[in-house]
C-alpha cells in the first residue's frame, strides 16, 4: 500500500515538474487544412532582418566552424543562427578576415519563446508609446492654457458674444455641453491647473520609462506596466459603470486586462507559475548554443551531401540481349 502511494506521488511531482519543450525547425511542420499552426517568429525576424549568418567574410573555413559554415567545393554552405535555414554562397572575393569569428564571439539572436516575447513585448511598447504622445501633447495644452488663460479667456468671451449676436441675443446656460464646460475650465483657479499638468506630466514619464523598458526588455518593466495597468484598472471600471459606456472605454480596458494576464501568467510575475526563475529555464532552452547543436546535421564524406544521409546505391542496368 506505501509503495503504491509512493508511485502515485512520485508521477505528481513529475508531472508538475518543468519539461523541456522539443520544438521542430522553423517552418518544417506539417501544415493543416484549416487552421494554422501558429507564428514562427524566426522566419518572420528573418523576413524582416535578413538571416544572421556568420563567416560570410573568412577567408579559410576550418573544421570546427562547421556549426556555423561548411566548405563544399567551390561552394559554402552558411547556417542562419536564428531560423537554422542553410544558405549556398560563394566564397567572398575580399575576405576581411583569415576564418569565421570563435563561438565565444558570436551573439547568438533571439529565437524560439524570446523572440516571440520580443515581439509581443514591442507590440505593447508601442501601444504605451501612443499613449505617451497623447498625454505629453495634453500635459502641455495645460501648461500652455494656465500660462495664458488670462488673454485666452478675453478671447473665449469675446467670441461667445460675437456667437450669440448672430443668433439673435444671449441664450439661457446650460448644464451640460461644450459651452458649460469651456465655462467651467476658465473659472478653475490657476493652482489645480499646474498640479493637473505636472499629474500627467509625471504620468507621461512613466508610460515613457514603460515603453523604453519593454523595448528593450527589460523585466523591471514588465512589473512597472503590470503595477500601472492594475492600479488604473479600477478606475476605468468605474467609468464604465457609473459614468456610461463607449467603444474607446470598452477597448482601453480589455487591452489593459490582456497586458495584465499576459504578463502574469507568461511571464510569470511576482513568483507566479515558477517566476523568473521557469522563465530563464525556458529561455535557456529555446536559445544558446545547445539547441543548435542539437539541429545541426553531422559532418560527411567529400562529395557526400551536407544533410549527412549517404546516396542509396545503385544497381546497374542490365546488359542490352544481342539481336542476331
Amino acid at each position: 500500500m506505501r509503495r503504491k502511494a509512493r508511485q502515485v506521488i512520485a508521477r505528481a511531482r513529475q508531472r508538475t515538474q518543468w519539461v523541456p519543450r522539443v520544438r521542430p525547425a522553423p517552418g518544417t511542420e506539417r501544415p493543416r487544412r484549416f487552421l494554422p499552426r501558429g507564428v514562427r517568429w524566426e522566419l518572420v525576424s528573418c523576413s524582416l532582418h535578413g538571416h544572421a549568418l556568420v563567416g560570410t567574410d573568412a577567408a579559410v573555413v576550418r573544421p570546427q566552424d562547421a556549426l556555423v559554415v561548411r566548405q563544399d567545393g567551390l561552394m559554402r554552405w552558411y547556417r542562419c543562427l536564428r531560423c537554422d535555414s542553410w544558405l549556398v554562397l560563394a566564397p567572398p572575393e575580399k575576405p576581411e578576415r583569415h576564418h569565421p569569428p570563435e563561438r565565444e564571439r558570436i551573439r547568438l539572436p533571439l529565437r524560439g519563446r524570446p523572440l516571440r516575447d520580443r515581439f509581443v513585448l514591442r507590440i505593447i511598447a508601442l501601444e504605451r508609446a501612443l499613449h505617451v504622445v497623447v498625454l505629453g501633447a495634453l500635459a502641455a495644452a495645460i501648461f500652455l492654457f494656465a500660462t495664458h488663460r488670462a488673454d485666452l479667456r478675453h478671447t473665449y468671451y469675446r467670441a461667445v458674444a460675437d456667437l450669440q449676436g448672430l443668433l439673435g441675443g444671449p441664450r439661457a446656460t446650460t448644464h451640460s455641453g461644450i459651452v458649460h464646460d469651456l465655462n467651467h475650465v476658465f473659472t478653475v483657479n490657476i493652482q489645480d491647473l499646474y498640479l493637473l499638468g505636472a499629474l500627467v506630466a509625471a504620468y507621461t514619464a512613466v508610460l515613457l520609462a514603460e515603453a523604453v523598458g519593454l523595448w528593450r526588455i527589460r523585466r523591471w518593466a514588465e512589473y512597472l506596466t503590470a503595477f500601472e495597468a492594475s492600479v488604473f484598472l479600477p478606475f476605468e471600471v468605474y467609468e464604465l459603470v457609473v459614468k456610461g459606456q463607449s467603444p474607446l472605454k470598452v477597448a482601453s480596458l480589455v487591452v489593459n486586462l490582456v497586458i495584465i494576464l499576459y504578463l502574469l501568467l507568461v511571464h510569470r510575475l511576482f513568483g507566479i507559475r515558477g517566476g523568473g526563475a521557469a522563465v530563464r529555464r525556458e529561455y535557456a532552452h529555446d536559445s544558446g548554443w545547445g539547441v543548435i547543436e542539437a539541429a545541426t546535421p553531422p559532418l560527411v564524406g567529400e562529395g557526400a551531401p551536407v544533410g549527412g544521409v549517404e546516396p542509396a546505391p545503385v544497381a546497374a542496368p542490365a546488359p542490352a540481349p544481342l539481336v542476331q
